[in-house]
């Protein structure tokens, strides 16, 4: 009788239970803050005080299952640096949301606020905190550079995360006093909108400004190119069967590339029309 021996198998990485922890909390919080925003609606800066906390739990939970799938790509001798950097980003977004949260529930502004020790305190934790995602993020990157056979797939990724990193590093810009601020301080250093104050008209819910620039507008479609840019990919591949071009991987490696030079021209128009002082809206009317 022959025996069976058992070939070895390699199981698949699993998704990061932090990150997955994180995604989940911020789906709660998004529900308590949807449910808030509609039974408690206050207004900071012209706007339901809520909807912050809601729009930033559904950003962050996003992110977080993201990189949990891209920890899955890292080979086996770098799990333990990836478990470091979803631990990084756990505790950066739980300080993220504890500041913007506790703001709206004391009726203030958490961002750019520095008009007490206590919220210059906060406002530095916060800035800290987006930093450090910031980098670890590039250190992701560095080390998912080789790390996918696929050309449209590993293209994909690369585009996607340097995108991605150019449209977060957009909030910095926010940081700097605009002219109003340094001609009349109030306790605010920073803005969203350019040439026109943060509290005036803007796109539902977004809050985007219609009637000047708006960085958010560059940072927001920006940091969702680590999204859309992978989906693309897998997009394509989907489509193989029903599409017999897309079979070769070379048509789908240039479709990508394509995609991937459109998404950061447009990032970059974006910044360039805001900085300008132009309204998302301005080109459509």
């Amino acid at each position: 009788m022959t025996a069976v021996l058992d070939r070895p198998t390699t199981a698949a990485p699993r998704l990061n239970r932090v990150l997955l922890g994180v995604a989940a909390t911020m789906a709660a919080t998004a529900v308590v803050t949807a449910v808030l925003a509609v039974v408690d609606p206050m207004q900071i800066v012209g706007r339901n005080g809520w909807l912050k906390p809601l729009k930033f739990a559904i950003s962050i939970g996003i992110y977080a299952l993201t990189i949990a799938w891209l920890l899955t790509l890292l080979p086996a001798r770098r799990q333990r640096l990836g478990r470091g950097i979803a631990w990084v980003i756990a505790i950066a977004m739980a300080v993220e949301m504890a500041a913007i949260v506790g703001a709206v529930a004391v009726g203030t502004t958490s961002h750019f606020n520095v008009s007490t020790p206590l919220h210059s305190a906060v406002w530095a934790s916060m800035g800290t905190a987006i930093a450090a995602v910031w980098l670890v993020t590039v250190v992701l990157a560095v080390l998912l550079w080789r790390a996918v056979d696929d050309p449209a797939r590993r293209l994909a990724i690369r585009a996607g995360l340097v995108i991605g990193l150019a449209g977060m590093a957009v909030a910095f810009l926010m940081t700097s006093p605009t002219a109003d601020q340094l001609n009349d301080y109030s306790g605010i250093v920073g803005a969203h909108a350019v040439g026109v104050p943060d509290d005036g008209p803007g796109l539902p819910l977004l809050g985007w400004s219609t009637t000047g620039g708006d960085l958010r507008v560059p940072h927001f479609v920006g940091m969702h190119a680590l999204q859309a840019l992978p989906l693309l990919a897998f997009g394509l591949e989907a489509l193989r069967r029903r599409v017999p071009a897309l079979a070769e991987p070379r048509t789908r490696f240039r479709l990508v590339a394509a995609a991937s030079v459109g998404y950061a021209a447009l990032v970059g128009f974006l910044t360039w029309q805001a900085l300008a002082g132009i309204p998302v809206t301005g080109f459509l009317g």
